[in-house]
């Protein structure tokens, strides 16, 4: 009889700790794991490319107007989209601030206008509302052909609409083609010397709480620790003016670029002696930021900062050697030169420079092997153009063998760094600025682009702020609780199928509890497959938990203890709980057809109504652990208790007279 209470009190600490079990809303990397059955030993010389000039991706996005940038930021371009739709497309983000469904569907009303008369980027913005099922009824014929439409007109946002549609679908024949194209646009403004900081978009939660210490570095100048930098800075310090000028550069942190700001400070950080600030100039003279163009300049800032021994610059040295800027002529044998002492001293740009030139045989005797080496040891680093150029080899089977869903995923990978994607700085300004509505809507445009971040962070934005997140529905008026789950459900599912280990555990979650829609074992058990095949603890505990009670599985006590056991191999914090799970499936087993069983059985349709109560205010006040503490003392002390009178009620019985027969 004790080892029955101590289960049932067990079993209810199990319970309200599963919520503790929970992990953050990692995406797990992408690794690129190249085999030798990928490479091509023997090829033919009609396979290889046939051209013989630098990759400059420099033409291939300078007439794309993007009409959300121009509006949220006017500075970022000097081109502007129509005046009529630029105004329409301002009332409509407009609206969604304010919460005003009317004055939403006036604008869109305006936007379809100009989208009849074959304004792309007014056939691109249709297009996401139909997507979208926003102030119109979903429609997905609509939303192809509007974006159909946008994209033979050059409309970059819905090129990126169609080829993620196609990439979902896994058909990456035309998939690829489309983010091969992108991929170079994205390319356009990258330096000569070094890649870019990877910007990495900021997720507003951690699993089920606000993300606020990333939330605390994006704000910009309000942040404290920008502000120690600039502190640091005017007080003379050269690391920190170097970080401030590219800060300000890649409008980094939640800053917006400003130019000037980044060349004052890079040259501050040059009468210091800061190397790095000497690439950067020449970076900004050979681009033209904020300054005029002047390759001579470039050169004389880049052969400074070499000469000190910072070897990224030697790529931009070679690069102005290949193309003959601001030198005398073309030398090619230079050009290897410096790339040479850039990849020798594991210089990423260096790899994929000397790259291009064994590809395209350029001052040297063409060697798709070597291309493909150096290029491979780029893209590791993580280096774009190199990603590019490993997606170009899968692509047209140079070098490698040909897999277009691999050239996909790596085009893909790139053309999600073109300039477009700062409408997620914007969406993230907007939030933290209080504005959900705003936030919301941006980043469900780049969700329907493909970016998995825009669909995490909308979807939280629904299920967190419900009515208040300014959801505007098919019928053009706000969205009811059932569009709202609907749509929630939709995004965690886009994302959970790129990686969202979390976006899955809550898709389960709504199936397994029946959170927004109909209640399905079946479904449940899918999605938290989904998410256990990404190794993924809590899946796997969940999925053994159904087994144990054979719930969308089938009742199998030795695949719920083989899920158990997988939940704590891949993550240690899971031992209590699984302790307390393998401990149920020994009493299950032990105890089959005892009240107790049956008591297990009860437990999970009350599970619910604890679960919330412990998020509700247990987690928010901080006392799980003064919980858990306080069921352990309840249970000792009833144990206890029990022992005692048992205790007194054996010495109260006396034996009959004559004792025992």
């Amino acid at each position: 009889m004790p080892r029955r209470i101590i289960f049932s009190y067990l079993r209810l600490l199990l319970l309200l700790l599963l919520p503790l079990l929970r992990l953050t809303a990692a995406v797990r990397p992408f690794v690129l794991v190249i085999t030798n059955d990928d490479i091509i030993k023997d090829y033919s010389s009609d396979s290889l490319p046939s051209e013989s000039e630098w990759d400059d991706f420099s033409s291939l996005s300078a007439s794309f107007v993007d009409p959300w940038l121009s509006i949220l930021d006017p500075t970022s371009s000097d081109l502007s989209a129509s005046d009529e739709l630029s105004s329409s497309l301002s009332d409509l983000i407009t609206s969604f601030s304010s919460g005003d469904p009317a004055a939403a569907s006036a604008a869109a009303a305006h936007i379809a206008a100009e989208a009849a008369a074959g304004v792309p980027a007014a056939q691109s913005v249709i297009g996401f509302l139909y997507g979208a099922g926003v102030l119109r009824k979903p429609d997905r014929a609509r939303h192809f052909m509007y974006h159909s439409f946008a994209a033979d007109g050059g409309d970059l946002h819905s090129k990126m609409a169609l080829a993620y549609s196609y990439f979902r679908q896994e058909m990456y024949e035309k998939a690829v083609v489309l983010y091969a194209e992108l991929a170079e646009a994205a390319l356009t403004g990258f330096l000569m010397s070094k890649e870019p900081p990877v910007m990495e978009a900021v997720r507003l939660h951690s699993g089920t709480e606000e993300n606020r210490e990333a939330l605390r570095k994006s704000r910009g100048e309000d942040d404290e620790d920008f502000q120690i930098t600039e502190y640091q800075a005017q007080r003379g310090n050269a690391p920190a003016m170097y970080k401030l000028g590219l800060l300000y550069y890649y409008g980094l942190r939640g800053l917006r670029r400003d130019n000037a700001k980044a060349r004052y400070w890079f040259s501050k950080a040059v009468e210091k002696g800061d190397t790095r600030a000497m690439e950067l100039m020449g970076e900004i003279y050979a681009r033209g930021a904020g300054v005029e163009r002047n390759y001579t300049k470039a050169f004389e800032w880049l052969s400074l900062a070499a000469k000190q021994q910072y070897y990224s610059a030697y790529n931009g040295l070679g690069y102005l050697y290949v193309k003959g800027y601001g030198v005398e002529e073309k030398n090619l044998t230079k050009a290897k030169e410096y790339f040479h002492i850039a990849a020798e001293h594991k210089e990423p740009g260096g790899h994929y420079n000397l790259g291009v030139l064994f590809l395209k045989g350029l001052g040297v005797k063409r060697d798709v092997a070597m291309a493909c080496n150096l290029f491979l040891a780029a893209a590791n680093a993580g280096q774009p153009k190199a990603l590019y150029q490993v997606a170009k080899l899968f692509q047209k089977g140079i070098g490698l063998k040909k897999n277009l869903q691999m050239a996909t995923l790596l085009f893909k990978t790139v053309a999600e760094r073109g300039p477009w994607s700062s409408l997620l700085r914007w969406a993230l300004e907007a939030y933290l600025k209080g504005d959900i509505g705003k936030a919301l809507f941006l980043y469900s445009r780049m969700a329907e682009l493909g970016y998995e971040v825009a669909q995490s962070n909308a979807a939280w934005i629904l299920d967190r702020y419900g009515e208040q997140s300014m959801c505007m529905g098919e019928s053009g008026g706000f969205c009811t609780d059932t569009e709202r789950h609907l749509r929630a459900h939709s995004l965690w599912w886009r994302a959970s199928e790129q990686g969202n280990e979390h976006a899955a555990l809550l898709i389960g979650d709504a199936y397994y509890y029946g959170r927004g829609i109909e209640r399905d074992y079946d479904r449940a058990a899918e999605a938290y497959l989904h998410a256990q095949s990404q190794s993924n603890a809590q899946a796997m505990f969940n999925l053994g938990y159904m087994h144990e009670h054979g719930q969308g599985l089938p009742l199998d006590l030795h695949l719920a203890k083989r899920y158990y056991d997988q939940a704590l191999d891949v993550d240690s914090a899971a031992k209590l709980p699984v302790t307390l799970a393998l401990f149920s499936l020994w009493v299950r087993k032990n105890y089959a057809g005892t009240f107790v069983v049956s008591f297990i059985d009860v437990l999970p349709d009350t599970y619910p109504r604890i679960q919330e109560w412990v998020e509700g205010i247990l987690m928010d006040e901080g006392n799980a652990t003064i919980l858990t503490l306080l069921a352990c003392l309840i249970t000792v002390l009833y144990l206890r208790e029990r022992q005692r009178r048992q205790a007194g009620v054996a010495a109260n019985v006396q034996p009959p007279e004559g004792g025992l027969n």
